[in-house]
């Protein structure tokens, strides 16, 4: 599986392959129909205590990749989705933070690569 990261308000491309939100809440100001999501994983999402608890705060950005790591372990039925319906094609991780660098898509294609 070849995993990509984009920000759920860009505009979506062929290469995208699958398009998978990994948000827990839907993003706001978008319509399901603008969209063009082919999966919504909640569940793989950081719970929402851990979410709320780091409010995007790039201060926190060690400890919430730590404590999300751990949720993703805890929770291989949702990791395991996202591989069968990736197959060996091009992923692309959808999220709806401003922040390029501090978000869980970033955390969650570094833990599916490394797991690989």
């Amino acid at each position: 599986m070849k995993l990509q990261i984009k920000r759920v308000y860009e505009q979506p491309a062929r290469e995208d392959g699958l398009r998978v939100l990994v948000d827990r809440l839907w993003p706001r100001g978008l319509a399901k129909q603008d969209a063009d999501v082919d999966l919504w994983l909640k569940d793989i999402a950081p719970s929402t205590g851990l979410r709320r608890w780091f409010g995007h705060d790039p201060r926190k950005w060690t400890e919430f990749r730590h404590r999300y790591r751990a949720e993703l372990d805890a929770n291989r039925m949702a990791v395991e989705t996202l591989r069968e319906r990736g197959g060996s094609g091009t992923v692309t991780l959808l999220y709806a933070a401003r922040d390029q660098q501090h978000n869980q898509a970033v955390v969650l294609k570094d833990f599916l690569d490394k797991a690989e």
